[in-house]
C-alpha cells in the first residue's frame, strides 16, 4: 500500500464512526499495509484532540481495545472543521501541512460520508483548491445514493468529471463488498459445472431477495424522498443482478468487468408496469415487537404514498437470457432479516417417476447464494429416501463462509480497493446512468402501493409475479 492521506468529509457522523474508522483501523493494523494518515473533515467545532477522543470511542464500540487504538488514533487522525458555505483554502492549508509533517508523497483519498445534497459543493471546493491534482495519485469516493434519478445523476457525473478523471473517482456500493457478492465471479467462471448450465436452456428463474427487519428507525424524512426503488432496487438489487448475468469478461481487470455489467443493463427490456409491486407496511408486529404503521412514524406525511416494498421482475433479453424472469424483491418491517440470490433450475421436460407405483413430488432444483445473515452458498437437490418405497425428498449441500474464519467487513475490502486502485467492485458513471434509465419510468408514474402488515413477506399481490404457482424463495 502507498503511503497516503485519507481524507474523510463527514468525519463525525454515523457512517465514518460505524464503519469507515474501524475498516480503516483493521485494514491498516491487521494486514500492516503500510502508512496512512486520517484527517476529518466536518463542520463540528472540534480540534485535533477531541477528534481522537471521539475515534477511540468508535473503535472501543466496534470491539477493539482502549489500549490498541490510543497511540494509533494518536499518530495518524487529524482534524480540520470546513464551515458550511465556507471554502476549502483551509483545508488546502492542512493537507499541505499533514503531508510535509508525515513526509507523504501526495497521494490522497477523498471519501464523501455525506448526505447527497454535499456531494456537489464538496467537489466543487475540492477541484476549486486544486486539491484534485497532486504529485502523486488521487482518488474521490462517493456514497450511494448517486442523484435522485437520471437527471441529477448526469449532473452530478458532469461536476466530479470536471475536476475528476473518470479512473479517479470511485462510486460505492457496500453491497459488491460482500464476500459471497464478489465470489460470484469466481463461483460462475471457475467451475465449468454451473457455468455450462448458466442459460436459458437449464434456469427456469432468478430471484434476488434483500429483505429487512427493520423499519424506517425515525429515518421519515429521508425515507419519504427515497422510497424502496431509490434506497434499495436501483442500486443494490441491480448490481447484483448485473453479476450473475453477465457474460464472462475478456480479461480479469475493472474496465472489462464493468463493460460486461453495462451490456446487462442495455439489454433489460423496458419495465412493464404489470411487473411491479409496490408496498407500504402497517400496524403489526417484527421479532416480537410492536411496529407502527408506516404512515405514523415520525417526518411520514399522513397520507404518503411512499413505498416501503418493492418487488419488480425484469427481462434481460439476450441470447443467454432470453425467457427467464429475474424478480426482485426488497422490503421493510418484513418477517426477518436475510440477503440472498436464489437461482431455480428448471424441471427434466419428462419425469418416468409419474408411472412409478406411488406417486412422488418432484421439486426444481435450487440454487441459494446467501449474503446475510450468514454468508455462503446452499444447492437443494432431490434424493430418494432410504427403503424399498419410492419416496423422494429435497436435501441441502451448503457452506457457510464463518467457517473460514475472519470474513472482512464489505468496508473493509472496498476501501483496501481504493488505496489500492482497483475499480472492478466500484460503479462507472455509464452504469449508473443506465440504472437510473431503467427505472426512471417507474420513478415518474409509480403504481400505488399496496398495504402489508408489518412482520410478514409484504403484499400478496408480489406472488402473482412469479408466476406458475411457484413461490418465493426463502431460506
Amino acid at each position: 500500500m502507498d503511503r497516503h492521506l485519507f481524507v474523510i468529509f463527514g468525519a463525525t457522523g454515523d457512517l465514518a464512526k460505524r464503519k469507515l474508522l474501524p475498516a480503516l483501523y483493521h485494514l491498516i493494523t491487521g494486514r500492516d499495509l503500510g502508512v496512512c494518515v486520517v484527517l476529518g473533515v466536518a463542520r463540528s467545532d472540534l480540534d485535533d484532540a477531541s477528534f481522537r477522543d471521539d475515534a477511540r470511542q468508535a473503535l472501543c464500540d466496534a470491539g477493539f481495545s482502549e489500549g490498541e487504538v490510543r497511540e494509533w488514533c494518536d499518530e495518524r487522525l487529524h482534524y480540520q472543521q470546513v464551515a458550511e458555505g465556507e471554502d476549502h483554502a483551509a483545508l488546502a492549508d492542512r493537507i499541505a501541512d499533514i503531508e510535509a509533517t508525515h513526509d507523504l508523497p501526495g497521494n490522497r483519498v477523498f471519501y464523501l460520508a455525506l448526505p447527497p445534497s454535499a456531494f456537489g459543493p464538496t467537489v466543487q471546493g475540492i477541484g476549486e483548491q486544486g486539491l484534485a491534482e497532486a504529485p502523486g495519485w488521487v482518488r474521490l469516493v462517493v456514497e450511494k445514493p448517486f442523484g435522485r434519478d437520471l437527471e441529477s445523476a448526469q449532473e452530478l457525473n458532469q461536476l466530479v468529471h470536471e475536476h475528476f478523471d473518470e479512473r479517479q473517482v470511485y462510486r460505492i456500493d457496500h453491497f459488491l463488498g460482500k464476500e459471497t457478492v464478489q465470489n460470484l465471479l469466481t463461483f460462475r467462471f471457475a467451475n465449468t459445472t454451473f457455468e455450462w448450465l448458466w442459460n436459458r436452456d437449464r434456469i427456469d428463474q432468478v430471484q434476488i431477495t434483500v429483505a429487512e427487519q427493520l423499519t424506517v428507525e425515525g429515518r421519515g424524512g429521508y425515507y419519504e424522498q427515497a422510497g424502496a426503488v431509490r434506497d434499495m432496487v436501483q442500486n443494490h438489487l441491480t448490481q447484483v443482478l448485473t453479476l450473475i448475468a453477465m457474460e464472462a469478461p475478456s480479461a480479469f481487470d475493472p474496465v472489462a468487468i464493468r463493460n460486461e455489467k453495462v451490456k446487462v443493463l442495455d439489454s433489460i427490456r423496458p419495465i412493464d408496469p404489470a411487473d411491479v409491486v409496490l408496498g407500504q407496511y402497517t400496524a403489526g408486529e417484527v421479532a416480537g415487537e410492536g411496529v407502527p404503521d408506516y404512515r405514523d412514524e415520525p417526518k411520514v406525511d399522513d397520507h404518503s404514498t411512499t413505498a416501503t416494498y418493492a418487488a419488480v421482475r425484469l427481462h434481460v433479453d439476450n441470447w443467454r437470457w432470453q425467457g427467464v424472469p429475474f424478480l426482485i424483491r426488497t422490503g421493510k418491517a418484513l418477517e426477518r432479516k436475510v440477503t440472498q440470490i436464489a437461482v431455480r433450475f428448471r424441471q427434466a421436460p419428462v419425469s418416468f417417476f409419474e408411472s412409478a407405483p406411488e406417486r412422488t413430488e418432484l421439486h426444481n432444483d435450487v440454487l441459494l447464494i446467501t449474503m446475510q445473515p450468514e454468508e455462503g452458498f446452499e444447492l437443494r437437490l432431490d434424493v430418494k429416501v432410504p427403503g424399498k418405497r419410492l419416496a423422494v425428498r429435497p436435501i441441502s449441500l451448503h457452506y457457510e463462509y464463518p467457517q473460514e474464519g475472519h470474513v472482512p467487513e464489505a468496508y473493509e475490502t472496498l476501501l483496501a480497493d481504493v488505496i489500492e486502485g482497483d475499480q472492478t467492485l466500484f460503479v462507472r458513471a455509464d452504469e449508473v446512468e443506465a440504472a437510473w434509465r431503467l427505472y426512471q419510468p417507474l420513478l415518474d408514474a409509480p403504481p400505488d402501493p399496496f398495504p402489508y402488515p408489518a412482520g410478514g413477506w409484504g403484499p400478496e399481490a408480489a406472488t402473482a409475479l412469479v408466476g406458475g404457482g411457484r413461490s418465493w424463495i426463502t431460506r
